[in-house]
């Protein structure tokens, strides 16, 4: 299984045996992160690597220059308001209609330390305010991190894999757990990380009418905002529009990040878009842990002031910078994460190539889209099994059983790390990945061979000019 792989497979093993993990296939992103530096350190060879969902682009000029601007002008030596400043709560606002058609106001328009920050917030408040609703449902797979941070909070937490209870039987399934009445909070995310299903309309309305039903919050997760590269949101004000929860229940927090969409991850600043009746609503319960009954006050100030008290000011301008050239249409962002979806669709044709099926493949009877991420399964392999056996052929990637699927023999894969002139070299570690295995079964064909050959020295050919225009 580790012959003739284009890393040493001494190398390899000598620095996942100093690293103390017993097994590299249940290894957390960051744990692995840090073995694979140490390899291609001590190896002079690179990864391709696919296990961590960094953001692959160039941040907008637009942003560096409101950065620099703000930091000249001294805003560092300030505090900066713990709710935002001004103009960028007003183009979060802006943003919201532009882009999901909804009306925010521009006071329940929050900035956080990142998205995961807003998930933080958004679970410590929205898990304490009905002390009997005090469960957590993840209509999964998910982010494994939003798992962890419910643990920490002490909050209770139940799950299941969505993709059996897509359209209809999703109200069934859901009503299976909501009727319980321990249920405070339902989270997902929308593209959804790894699985790369996007939730339909009518899949939305379901969850939106069950949470009024139920007088439960729904955190809508848009980590991967305007990605579902089947949908062109590239004008402000004008449909197609991001699907929400938010358009059928006022019972809601939606959290976007600036990392992927916006290609600043560096920055640490997302969004939370609260609702404006979730803002003013009261919950007699939320007394025990804050001095205010009131669902906005115990965010702002029972909560964000005593964790982060705030995001940084530089950060804040240069977020705002960004939303101001989306919103006047100057800044077409959606032209660049296209990117993704481009990459995605050479790399899966890559895999299903070389003996690999596609774990995820529809959103009800639609061909998923390409994006950021996707999800692969190779014949009588867990994922596990996977990811270990991919290591030794310097790919790495993530198990789906870290992050609530059903489906254990598959693995995440994220394309953004993985540059354009790489294709040839993934092409050949999974031709001998293949080899090594010899496994003969049906793949997905998703472009013939030499299709997929040409698309890919045709990407590798012209990568230095898609940059310069970056």
């Amino acid at each position: 299984m580790i012959n003739n792989t284009s890393i040493s497979s001494e190398i390899i093993k000598r620095q996942i045996n100093n690293s103390g993990i017993k097994n590299i296939g249940l290894a957390s992103i960051r744990e692995m992160r840090k073995i694979i530096n140490k390899i291609e350190e001590e190896s002079g060879q690179k990864f391709i690597r696919m296990e961590m969902g960094v953001p692959g682009l160039k941040p907008p000029v637009v942003a560096m220059e409101a950065e620099i601007e703000s930091l000249q002008s001294e805003v560092s030596s300030k505090y900066p308001d713990i709710d935002g400043i001004h103009e960028l709560k007003y183009e979060i606002s802006r943003f919201a209609k532009n882009f999901i058609d909804i009306e925010v106001s521009s006071r329940s328009c929050i900035p956080t330390v990142g998205s995961i920050n807003g998930a933080f917030i958004s679970l410590m408040v929205a898990g304490r305010a009905h002390k009997k609703q005090d469960t957590v449902l993840f209509l999964d797979p998910g982010f494994p991190v939003h798992k962890q941070l419910v643990k920490m909070l002490g909050l209770k937490q139940t799950n299941f894999d969505v993709y059996n209870y897509r359209g209809e039987k999703l109200r069934d399934k859901l009503e299976s757990f909501l009727a319980s009445e321990n249920i405070s909070t339902i989270l997902y995310s929308n593209p959804n990380n790894p699985s790369w299903i996007c939730f339909t309309e009518k899949e939305l309305q379901i969850i939106g009418e069950l949470a009024n039903r139920y007088n439960i919050t729904v955190l809508e997760d848009l980590a991967y905002f305007a990605m579902d590269s089947r949908t062109d949101l590239s004008v402000p004000g004008k449909a197609p529009f991001q699907p929400t929860v938010a358009r059928y229940t006022d019972n809601y927090v939606l959290l976007i990040s600036s990392s992927k969409t916006f290609n600043y991850a560096g920055s640490r600043i997302g969004m939370m878009l609260i609702s404006d009746k979730l803002f003013d609503a009261d919950f007699q319960d939320l007394l025990e842990y804050y001095s205010s009954s009131n669902f906005g006050h115990a965010v702002l100030f029972g909560t964000i002031y005593p964790t982060t008290a705030g995001v940084s000011h530089s950060s804040q301008y240069g977020l705002a910078a960004i939303l101001k050239a989306v919103n006047d249409g100057k800044y077409k962002f959606t032209y660049e994460i296209n990117e993704y979806s481009e990459r995605a669709k050479i790399m899966k044709s890559i895999f299903c190539n070389n003996g690999f099926k596609l774990v995820y493949d529809k959103d009800e009877d639609q061909p998923l889209a390409d994006g950021f991420f996707f999800t692969v399964s190779y014949q009588g392999m867990s994922g596990e099994e996977l990811v270990k056996a991919l290591f030794f052929h310097g790919i790495s990637a993530i198990s789906l059983e870290a992050t609530g699927s059903e489906r254990k023999e598959g693995i995440r894969a994220c394309v953004s790390q993985v540059s354009q002139n790489q294709f040839l070299e993934l092409e050949k570690r999974l031709q001998q990945f293949h080899q090594d295995n010899n496994v003969n079964h049906k793949n997905c064909h998703i472009l013939e061979h030499d299709a997929a050959m040409l698309a890919i020295q045709a990407a590798t050919s012209s990568n230095e000019v898609m940059l310069s225009e970056r």
